[in-house]
């Protein structure tokens, strides 16, 4: 029977929330509004557990980001893992899964957009910002390097356009937009 540190387990939940109140706190001001002190009442927790598990502020917007990487790498893995191989049900699941990003999940996906964009101003973040593309690339990778990196810039700029819209796209309207992406990749 293996012992369980109850305070490495009370740790890991405190280091969680505490990305969770991060994550929250960009959504809803944008990352100005990260500080050590704002993440910790949010997460309703002392002041002095963000910086005992993030010694810095760019430490806590890394962790953040690399958080949210692997909870789409998750998702998207799976919803793609269940379309394999169909080429229309792997376009129906990106263009549900833009809808969703651009619709319910609008305020998330400009969170991470923003932690995202702020690795071109600090280098810290950039690996976890690099993790995304990484992410895709072993899910959806088909043919030559150059080819699927102009398809996830492709994707990029249309999540980006999506988030300046007045109203989010549809499934409907998101399908042949994505088939046209894809089909780019396999030409």
């Amino acid at each position: 029977m293996t012992m369980v540190d109850g305070r490495k387990v009370r740790g890991d939940r405190r280091r969680e929330a505490l990305i969770h109140a991060t994550l929250r706190l960009v959504e809803r001001d944008g990352v100005a509004g990260i500080t050590h002190r704002r993440v910790a009442n949010e997460a309703g927790v002392p002041t002095a557990s963000t910086t005992y598990h993030f010694e810095s502020l760019d430490d806590l917007l890394v962790a953040t980001l690399t958080w949210c990487a692997d909870e789409f790498a998750v998702t998207v893995g799976d919803r793609i893992a269940r379309a394999r191989g169909d080429e229309r049900k792997e376009i129906r699941e990106l263009a549900e899964m833009i809808a969703d990003a651009l619709g319910p999940r609008r305020g998330r996906l400009m969170a991470e957009y923003e932690l995202y964009l702020l690795a071109a101003r600090r280098p810290a973040l950039r690996p976890a910002a690099r993790r995304w593309a990484n992410i895709l690339t072993r899910l959806l990778h088909h043919g030559d390097e150059m080819t699927f990196r102009a398809f996830l810039a492709g994707l990029e700029g249309l999540l980006m356009q999506g988030l300046i819209r007045d109203t989010p796209l549809s499934v409907e309207e998101l399908e042949p937009l994505v088939a046209s992406l894809m089909r780019s990749t396999r030409a």
